[in-house]
C-alpha cells in the first residue's frame, strides 16, 4: 500500500509562487506514476500534472504550461509541484495522486490518493 502527504499549499497573491509537495511512502511507490490534480469549488476536478516513474516523462494541462513544474526525488519518494506566476484561477484543492507505471490525465485511472492541500491566489 502506498500513501501520500501533501503540503506546501496556502495563499499567496497573483505573480506569486509556491511549491507543493507530495511525500510517499509505501511498497513501490517509486515504480508509481504520480500526478497532481485540482478542484475549485463548484467544479469538476482536473488534471494539472504528470510524471513517469522515473521522472524524464511529464505532462501539463495547456492552462499550466510554462508556469508549473512537476518533478520527482525517487530517494526520497517525494513529487513537487513549482508554481510560478500563479493567478486567481489556480485557486483550489490540490491532490496528489499515484498509479502503477505509466501516467494518464484521467482521475479515475489512479488508484491512491492523499488528502490534497488548498491554493488560494489573491487578485
Amino acid at each position: 500500500q502506498v500513501d501520500l502527504v501533501e503540503s506546501g499549499g496556502g495563499l499567496v497573491q497573483a505573480g506569486g509562487s509556491l511549491r507543493l509537495s507530495c511525500a510517499a511512502s509505501g511498497r513501490a511507490s517509486a515504480s508509481r506514476a504520480m500526478a497532481w490534480f485540482r478542484q475549485a469549488p463548484g467544479k469538476e476536478r482536473e488534471f494539472v500534472a504528470a510524471v513517469n516513474w522515473n521522472g524524464i516523462s511529464t505532462d501539463y494541462a495547456d492552462s499550466v504550461k510554462g508556469r508549473f513544474t512537476i518533478s520527482r526525488d525517487n530517494p526520497d519518494n517525494t513529487v513537487y509541484l513549482q508554481m510560478n506566476s500563479l493567478k486567481p484561477e489556480d485557486t483550489a484543492f490540490y491532490h496528489c495522486a499515484a498509479r502503477e507505471w505509466m501516467f494518464t490525465t484521467r482521475a479515475s485511472e489512479y488508484d491512491v490518493w492523499g488528502q490534497g492541500t488548498q491554493v488560494t491566489v489573491s487578485s
